[in-house]
């Protein structure tokens, strides 16, 4: 048994347990040839956490089997009978809350109280969508031709579905997208990011243990990504794929679902702006930013990525900007006095400082931070406050993806919503300002899918989530969250 299991209170939910790491589901019996594996490294210490196997191809069309088999009786489960199910994994996640949070922080690196935000939300998504299982309604509409015949629409699950989750998230993704799944009479085929595979595996066990059949929740931990990958989006009994990642990666994603014309659904990158309009209040403003800036050391795709600050509150905010980041400390995840922990990887700190370097040398200053932090053995990056940014710097165009904000000065609304919505992706927005009128305005004309106004919280159960433009499409959680994984049909209905 690995020596980091006795840190926690069911080892086994992760395969601690086992002469071998876990190969596929537990929610499935089937048993995978692979005799290859994979590490899983905590981005604190870039030390081991332990070995997963390292599953193929052929394991992964095991793994669609099952689920295509399990399909045929999930389907006839009762919606309350599947809201029950839900009920019970939620509180089996409650049950286990404290060992779901430090895997999340050892194998993400996000602080626990991140964490434990985290490990909520997915408790919040499975309570919202056990709530939506019994309220997936159809219609009844007379028929325009005959006076006995009536038009019914049914809506009805998809059929296997294929989760590919990214590393960001490792416990929210999955219950985002798998409780909406399960919620609609899905069965599902998880590939979660090879970075964090623990908690999606322990997320498993535990739908099992609230009793979903076996077949119908499986998961697939592999290194070769893009040919199991591949066989996801190419197996003709996968009818959905709900991803999320990469812009890049999801037009490879898309093109290759359209071999068997697959329904599916896209959470892409994003470059979020953040808009502070002069009569908001500056501390409050700060607040905010702070709040989700440098929520899980950045690695967020709502976080903002693009911060203007009108001229008349700039020198201000920016100062009150860089004190309050200055405080911020750095560390370990699992201390509890962390607020920012590491990068998942040293590619992430590589990014963030050819951005910095980019805009510095166009100009920019930094008020706070700016360097890698080497002497704590793993991807710490200080958190950082970038000045004097302008349009013509990588940062207005790509997304950083870690804990740097940088600062632009805008001089008034239609000004702010051109460089605001210059760019291909549209997920996320942030607006401030007490004027309702402006308000409704800039939250109107953003070119993204999901607006903060006045509030910087854009993903909670209730609300559905998902971008336009290149930053993809569908959506997930809150009311349109089921019907990603349904289909309508029409049934034309003659009364004898």
């Amino acid at each position: 048994m690995s020596s980091i299991a006795s840190i926690f209170h069911r080892p086994e939910l992760f395969g601690f347990d086992q002469p071998v790491a876990p190969t596929t589901v537990h929610g499935n019996r089937f048993t995978s040839n692979s005799n290859k594996w994979f590490s899983v490294d905590n981005p604190a210490t870039a030390q081991e956490i332990g070995k997963v196997t390292d599953l193929t191809v052929e394991d992964t069309k095991k793994a669609v089997d099952a689920a295509s088999n399990a399909f045929k009786s999930f389907k006839n489960t009762t919606h309350v009978q599947r809201s029950e199910l839900l009920s019970r994994w939620a509180s089996l996640l409650e049950e286990n809350k404290e060992d779901l949070i430090k895997m999340v922080t050892l194998e993400n690196g996000k602080p626990v109280s991140h964490a434990d935000m985290e490990v909520s939300t997915s408790i919040g998504y499975l309570k919202w969508y056990a709530g939506e299982a019994v309220r997936i309604y159809g219609d009844v509409a007379p028929s325009s031709l005959q006076m006995n015949n009536f038009i019914l629409s049914v809506k009805q699950p998809i059929g296997v579905a294929g989760l590919i989750t990214p590393w960001n998230f490792p416990s929210a993704m999955i219950t985002r997208k798998g409780g909406a799944a399960l919620a609609a009479g899905c069965t599902l085929v998880a590939m979660p990011a090879t970075r964090t595979p623990y908690t999606c595996i322990a997320l498993a066990k535990l739908a099992l243990e609230a009793g979903f059949p076996e077949g119908v929740f499986n998961v697939i931990t592999t290194s070769n990504v893009s040919e199991n990958g591949k066989e996801l989006t190419t197996n003709p009994l996968i009818r959905k794929i709900s991803f999320t990642g990469s812009t890049d990666v999801g037009k490879i994603i898309m093109s290759q679902s359209s071999s068997t014309v697959k329904k599916i659904s896209m959470e892409l990158g994003g470059n979020a702006p953040f808009i502070v309009f002069p009569d908001f209040p500056v501390d409050q403003a700060v607040e905010s930013l702070y709040n989700i800036k440098f929520f899980s050391a950045g690695e967020v795709c709502v976080c903002p990525n693009r911060v203007y600050v009108h001229k008349d509150i700039y020198e201000d905010f920016s100062k009150k900007l860089a004190e309050k980041v200055k405080s911020i400390k750095v560390g370990n995840g699992l201390d509890p006095s962390t607020a920012l922990g590491p990068l998942i990887s040293k590619e992430g700190c590589d990014k963030i400082t050819k951005h910095i370097d980019d805009s510095v040398s166009k100009g920019a200053k930094v008020l706070a931070g700016g360097k890698r932090i080497t002497d704590k053995g793993g991807y710490f990056f200080e958190p950082t406050v970038l000045t004097g940014m302008d349009q013509n710097m990588v940062v207005a165009c790509e997304e950083t993806f870690g804990p740097l904000a940088s600062l632009f000065k805008f001089d008034n609304t239609d000004q702010v919503l051109e460089w605001a919505n210059d760019t291909e992706v549209g997920l996320a927005g942030y607006v401030f300002t007490k004027n309702l009128t402006t308000l409704v305005h800039v939250a109107k004309e953003l070119e993204v899918g999901l607006v903060g106004a006045n509030i910087e919280l854009v993903d909670e159960p209730f609300m559905s989530f998902g971008g336009i433009k290149q930053s993809g499409f569908g959506k997930e959680a809150g009311r349109h969250g089921v019907e990603e994984f349904m289909v309508i049909k029409e049934i034309n209905l003659k009364a004898l």
